[in-house]
């Protein structure tokens, strides 16, 4: 998780020291929301694009394993009810991406219609064919159902990367002072790791353009005035 209160103060920080204003709460939670779903959006495009490297680089498939790491906070495994070999994703309302499904301790293999209707061409590749040699479930994605051949019924456990909260910065009015009220807040739903990118794309939003390595040093500031402050204290 990363601190919905730690961002906001740190965007203020460096608002106020680019003398660029005051950014409310409401336009706070707006920009906030657009950057956590475009550092998730990013995670996808980035994986996509290091599996159509040529190679296997070591590196390529380090960085597919950190992404994966960071996607950990938003991945859910539930078990859900196949019907007639159909899963109706419409009733998982929080799915992002879809990831693996099992049935019992066997893994679902994922194809698409086309290859699907192709393998059914002929018995020896038929997804249908429920003969005892062939227990190899597959499943396609069409119109928002699961497909899941040979028929399937019964419980399916499925994991998926959710749709991450939406983030506030909640307040309580003070004085004519909006004032941070951990009650009503939601904080971002992404890795730790995060937390200077989503200052550097909510600047960015706001008008605010800076190098990250300014960003990056605002950090280590605002640490030190929270020290000092809690001295004072």
């Amino acid at each position: 998780m990363v601190s919905v209160d730690t961002v906001y103060q740190r965007v203020l920080a460096l608002a106020n020291k680019e003398q660029r204003g005051y950014i409310t709460p409401q336009e706070f939670n707006l920009y906030a929301n657009q950057a956590q779903m475009e550092i998730l959006e990013q995670y996808f495009y980035d994986i996509n694009q290091f599996g159509n490297l040529p190679g296997n680089s070591t590196e390529y498939s380090d960085m597919v394993g950190l992404i994966d790491e960071k996607l950990n906070i938003l991945r859910v495994i539930s078990s859900v009810q196949a019907t007639a070999g159909i899963i109706d994703l419409s009733t998982i309302s929080d799915i992002y991406k879809l990831g693996s499904l099992y049935t019992g301790p066997h893994e679902i293999e994922e194809i698409n219609y086309n290859e699907f209707k192709l393998r059914s061409k002929s018995p020896l590749t038929d997804p249908s064919n429920t003969s005892a040699s062939l227990q190899n479930y597959m499943y396609y994605e069409s119109n928002g159902n699961i497909n899941i051949q040979p028929v399937l019924t019964g419980p399916v456990e499925i994991s998926y990367i959710k749709i991450p909260n939406k983030v506030v910065w909640g307040y309580v009015v003070l004085n004519k002072k909006a004032l941070y009220n951990a009650g009503s807040s939601t904080n971002f739903e992404l890795h730790h790791a995060e937390e200077n990118e989503l200052v550097y794309k909510i600047l960015g939003y706001a008008g605010i353009t800076l190098k990250k390595p300014d960003v990056i040093q605002s950090s280590g500031a605002l640490e030190i005035a929270k020290v000092q402050q809690e001295k004072q204290g």
